[in-house]
């Protein structure tokens, strides 16, 4: 038998057939990386978007903490806080320097009998008033509420409503010395201030990030330097008032003409 013969091989046929392997391969390639380039770009997309919502959140903090370097309007870090700032001052005018601690029991009893005639002569702009507020009692009360409150009535202040804040943590102050108040009170005491609405809101901001705690620290300290080492010490225009010499005659009680006269003695014509 003769051989059988095969048809002759086409080299062109093969070359056709790997061209279109590699056709096909490169075309798989081509999708798997547009999945990676878009994947890459939706985790880009996603970073940017978180990255964007933490500054974002941290500039809004910052707004209100000013980077834990906040300073209330008025002032100097470490420095009173000047009160009654809406008042003309007549000419003159000397200044009261305040110590204080929210939680000191004779601050309270020296603010329910003075309290009324410091705001009359400060609101008549006869005076010019300035709060230090203290929070010493924190270490010996082994609480943190003269933090808290001397923080609270700052951030009203923020609101213009420093005054009817500080007068209502002494109406509001605990009869046992070391119980303090609950966020909670200190929250009606804002908005028994007339703290309401954005300006709530803003106040519980201020409050939550701690807005003012670092410059109270440095009331404390600088209070300190200046040589006061109780509550409440008064200062007219740098020099101590001996707050003996403002008792009424029955010796029990401070007598509120006292002071009006010893501002009045130290306003300058």
């Amino acid at each position: 038998m003769g051989k059988s013969s095969r048809p002759p091989r086409n080299p062109q046929a093969g070359t056709d057939r790997k061209a279109k392997i590699e056709a096909v391969a490169a075309q798989g390639r081509g999708g798997v990386n547009k999945i990676i380039v878009a994947t890459v770009v939706a985790v880009v997309a996603i970073i940017a978007v978180v990255t964007g919502v933490i500054l974002n959140q941290r500039s809004a903090t910052d707004a209100i903490t000013a980077g834990g370097k906040a300073v209330p309007a008025g002032t100097t870090m470490g420095q009173g806080l000047p009160a009654f700032t809406d008042a003309t001052v007549v000419t003159g005018a000397p200044t009261l320097e305040v110590f204080e601690d929210f939680q000191c029991p004779a601050c309270k009893i020296f603010e329910d009998a003075m309290g009324e005639t410091i705001a009359k002569l400060g609101t008549e702009g006869k005076v010019k008033v300035v709060y230090h507020i203290k929070t010493f009692l924190d270490d010996n009360l082994r609480n943190d509420s003269s933090m808290r409150s001397g923080i609270g009535a700052l951030c009203a202040a923020d609101a213009g409503k420093f005054q009817p804040y500080h007068d209502a943590v002494y109406a509001n102050q605990p009869a046992k010395e070391g119980d303090g108040w609950s966020d909670a009170q200190l929250r009606s005491f804002a908005e028994g201030a007339g703290i309401s609405g954005a300006a709530l809101t803003t106040w519980d901001a201020c409050v939550k990030a701690k807005k003012y705690e670092n410059y109270l620290t440095a009331v404390e300290e600088q209070s300190g330097k200046d040589g006061v080492t109780r509550t409440p010490t008064l200062r007219l225009n740098g020099k101590d008032i001996e707050l003996k010499s403002l008792v009424a005659a029955d010796g029990k009680s401070y007598d509120p003409a006292k002071l009006t006269e010893a501002i009045t003695a130290a306003t300058t014509k």
